[in-house]
């Protein structure tokens, strides 16, 4: 399995992709659809493939300031790494 790191650059795995609606969007993957809100969908909207983990980590810690230092880092590390074993998520 590979190894996140800051260089890492997520995005949705084969097979997986944005569904719903605006207002209530899900993540549809081969075995079902798990619904986003708040933070996971900030983070996941950042999955496109473009931003690397580090990147992604400097995007939230300048909209949440407030953060307490390496929160958000470990967050987005713990968030992407489950979505990876549940085979959602590519880096």
């Amino acid at each position: 399995m590979a190894e996140l790191s800051d260089a890492s650059v997520p995005k949705f795995a084969a097979g997986c992709r944005w569904g719903g609606t605006t207002e209530a969007p899900v993540v549809l993957f081969p075995e079902g659809a798990i619904r986003v809100e708040g933070t996971g969908r900030i983070i996941l909207e950042l999955c496109d493939g473009h931003f690397s983990l580090a990147e992604i980590v400097q995007k939230l810690e300048t909209q949440f300031m407030l953060a307490p230092k390496g929160k958000i880092r470990a967050d987005v590390l713990t968030f992407l790494e489950q979505l990876h074993a549940k085979r959602i998520i590519d880096y």
